[in-house]
């Protein structure tokens, strides 16, 4: 194979990789953006070249990542929001459906991980917190609902988009390190998908779930880890080791674009083996 050739294979390898992943120019709305794994997959979108807008209860955070992203040439909007406000939710949605005049993709990420559980009486059933449990579920499930039912309202007259929810491996089987709330949440969002992607497949609407593992953001935990708790991960993930919000990006890229345009209704484990190994453990 002469020189020209191999340029000419190159160039039409980058050329199929670069209509397979493309989402230039479309809309992403991404919620949950302003730190973890929300901003992870906002970067990844931006960097793509798609258009992005942040949604986030913490409105300092979300402009400080809208203009890093602005000024790394992204096109960028931002709406300060609860999840757990429907009509709230409605409203950004509204409004950043008119701004672009489309939504392509929704990330319906917002979540947060319920009051902490400093030893393992915490974690008994006789001592769930009902307010801590109408909190978690008021973000992590109702909240999510919020965002889809606003996402579907302006993606299905146009008969186009994904709906990506960021679910957990603790929603795929009992996990007592994040207590009764945060597992009851995830787990029912994760048939909430499944719901709607049934719905939602005639308008050619896909719907998917990123079921994440151990990952270092503010509900998995930034803060640094004694050798002991590192050793205690290392044991129940088969890699060794917690992700980085970075890892979530490939696969938010994948679902966001035309690479994945035969899936709907399924759930994505980043886990680093760990389901795989829990029936060990």
């Amino acid at each position: 194979m002469t020189s020209t050739d191999q340029t000419a294979e190159s160039d039409a390898r980058a050329a199929y990789l670069g209509r397979v992943f493309d989402i230039r120019d479309h809309h992403v709305l991404v919620t949950g953006a302003a730190s973890g794994l929300g901003q992870a997959i906002a970067e990844a979108m931006a960097d793509a070249g798609a258009n992005v807008t942040l949604v986030d209860r913490d409105a300092a955070a979300l402009r400080r990542l809208a203009d890093e992203l602005a000024g790394r040439g992204a096109t960028v909007a931002h709406a300060v929001c609860d999840v757990a406000d429907a009509d709230a939710v409605e409203a950004a949605v509204t409004e950043a459906a008119n701004r672009f005049d489309r939504l392509d993709v929704a990330f319906v990420n917002a979540g947060i991980p319920g009051a902490p559980r400093t030893d393992a009486e915490s974690r008994r059933l006789e001592r769930v917190r009902l307010d801590d449990w109408e909190r978690v579920i008021g973000v992590n499930l109702t909240g999510a609902l919020n965002t889809m039912r606003a996402a579907a309202s302006v993606m299905r007259p146009r008969r186009s988009g994904r709906i990506i929810v960021t679910a957990s491996t603790a929603g795929l089987r009992a996990d007592p390190m994040v207590g009764y709330p945060y597992v009851a949440s995830k787990a029912a969002i994760v048939n909430v998908v499944r719901q709607a992607a049934l719905d939602l497949a005639p308008d050619q609407i896909r719907v998917n779930a990123i079921a994440p593992g151990p990952f270092r953001t503010n509900i998995g935990g930034k803060r640094p880890r004694t050798p002991e708790s590192e050793a205690v991960w290392a044991r129940t993930i088969p890699l060794g080791r917690m992700a980085d919000p970075e890892e979530i990006k490939g696969l938010a890229l994948l679902l966001a674009s035309p690479a994945s345009s035969f899936m709907t209704g399924a759930v994505f484990p980043v886990d680093g083996g760990a389901l795989a190994l829990s029936h060990a453990l």
